[in-house]
């Protein structure tokens, strides 16, 4: 008998094809629990066979499903709520297990996703039209929503259930069918969702889901059946979906990455912008497109203050596995990106910046094989390090002094990206000139995380958002329907016009 150990064979993540499960076999990998290292079951990655099957059920649902009311389709999407929120529990579960995060920020994520699922059930009325009557004499006209056809959603690791509800439910609702492509390192999130959709009467093919890597993405690209994609992830990525995917006709929004500044301003509530930001950079491990991780600190008085509270706050964080409620975070999603993060600590050592806080010696007991690496804190961190120009999507936050506001405020023009902000202030004057000049997609006045609510649109400004349109809320409905108007005319009495040369008006 061979002394080696005999590994328990694996449960297998598959695919949601035309409502029924289905896995491909010959490259299984490997899905692995954060705070263990344990690996804990597989995924199957998806061939381009299996992409343009899951397109071709798409394709075949579409014709029924664009035919079907919007109020039916509304009630799918009411009864896919009910569901949701019956299985939250073994959902959140499900991203804590394969993401890591803190179990309660799990829910909130969930909880967030839902809310998209929850502006969804009011589509009759976001498709309604409008028109007009007598245009001309006897001609009437109007506009309306009509669906594109097949549209897929490329998603990242760090939202597993939110960022593919950002796209899926409005897209459905307006008539599309739709491919998702999640992340393969946490995939049993989204294939609950595919199960709980068609138990809400959701017809087989309308949604499906593929579990691949970039094969699957560029599969997605080139098929000339898709018409639209959605993408949430880096910004080389989102630059390569934007490009390849316009360049075969499709549209496409490529939300990219961030790297985003909160000013603390001198008369700023010291202690509610230090709570504030240690949410914002250390929630989720700072695995969050949104994460605050530049504080712009107006005024040496107001550096000195941020770096003291800091280091008080961060020595009473409790760092554990996410299935502990008392801890408030968790580990990175896996060891490659830990190590990375890792490195980037590494590098601001070198570069210059003073690292107040270091989190990479820091061992959990009882798990000393997770991906966790503590918080980390930089302070002077100057505008030329790559620390600063970077994303580097881990639980370090860099500290930049500045003399004054329009001093801040530069810094965070000048930057590539421009996806989220925050000032903190007590003055609105100051608050006010931050709104209205700062070049950012979303800003918030005393709010670390302006991430907009379901009814509002989400998106950044300069490199971290290719396209037009924003994800889900008002814009949603845009990226998923094309506007056709219709101007149509029922001569009256029997009379008929002469034939007309010139360009048609009312006069």
């Amino acid at each position: 008998m061979s002394a080696e150990v005999q590994r328990k064979p694996l449960s297998v993540v598959g695919h949601f094809i035309n409502g029924e499960v289905v896995a491909d076999s010959n490259r299984p990998q490997d899905v692995t629990n954060p705070a263990t290292g344990e690996v804990t079951r597989q995924v199957a990655i998806a061939t381009s066979e299996t992409v343009r099957e899951a397109i071709a059920a798409a394709e075949a649902a579409f014709p029924a499903w664009r035919n079907t009311p919007p109020l039916k389709r509304a009630r799918v999407m009411f009864r896919f709520k009910q569901l949701l929120e019956e299985h939250a529990d073994e959902i959140a579960a499900a991203i804590t297990d394969e993401h890591g995060k803190v179990l309660d920020d799990a829910m909130g994520e969930f909880l967030r996703g839902v809310e998209v699922v929850e502006y969804a059930c009011g589509i009759p009325e976001l498709l309604k039209g409008d028109f007009t009557r007598n245009v001309g004499p006897s001609i009437d006209s109007w506009s309306e929503h009509q669906p594109l056809g097949v549209v897929a959603g490329i998603t990242p690791f760090n939202f597993p259930a939110m960022v593919p509800m950002w796209m899926y439910p409005m897209a459905i609702a307006c008539g599309n069918s739709f491919v998702l492509k999640p992340s393969e390192k946490d995939p049993t999130a989204p294939m609950l969702c595919a199960r709980l959709l068609k138990e809400a009467g959701l017809p087989d093919g309308v949604f499906n889901v593929v579990n691949g890597d970039n094969e699957a993405v560029d599969t997605l690209l080139h098929d000339s059946r898709v018409q639209a994609i959605s993408f949430v992830g880096s910004t080389p990525i989102a630059e390569y979906i934007y490009a390849t995917g316009s360049s075969n006709g499709k549209r496409v929004q490529a939300l990219g990455g961030a790297k985003n500044h909160a000013v603390v301003m001198p008369d700023a509530d010291i202690d509610n912008a230090v709570s504030a930001l240690m949410g914002a950079a250390y929630g989720s491990c700072g695995e969050r497109c949104m994460a605050i991780s530049v504080a712009v600190c107006v005024g040496e008085d107001t550096a000195e203050k941020l770096v003291e509270q800091f280091k008080a706050r961060v020595e009473s964080m409790n760092v554990g596995p996410g299935t502990d409620t008392s801890n408030d975070m968790g580990p990175l999603v896996t060891r490659e990106h830990r190590d990375k993060v890792a490195g980037y600590v590494d590098l601001g050592v070198e570069e210059g910046a003073d690292l107040v806080i270091d989190g990479r010696d820091l061992v959990v007991e009882g798990h000393e094989n997770g991906f966790f690496l503590g918080p980390c804190l930089f302070d002077n961190v100057k505008a030329d390090m790559r620390i600063y120009n970077e994303e580097i999507f881990g639980p370090v936050l860099c500290l930049v002094r500045a003399e004054n506001q329009e001093q801040a405020m530069q810094l965070i023009n000048e930057h590539e990206f421009g996806n989220g902000t925050a000032i903190f202030t007590r003055d609105g004057e100051a608050a006010r000139f931050f709104t209205d000049n700062i070049q950012v997609g979303m800003v918030g006045v005393n709010v670390p995380l302006p991430v907009p609510v379901a009814c509002h649109s989400f998106g950044g400004w300069k490199r971290s958002l290719f396209g037009d349109l924003y994800a889900y809320g008002p814009d949603s409905v845009s990226f998923y329907t094309r506007r056709k108007t219709v101007t149509q005319r029922w001569p009256s009495g029997g009379v008929r016009d002469s034939a007309r040369f010139t360009f048609p008006t009312n006069d």
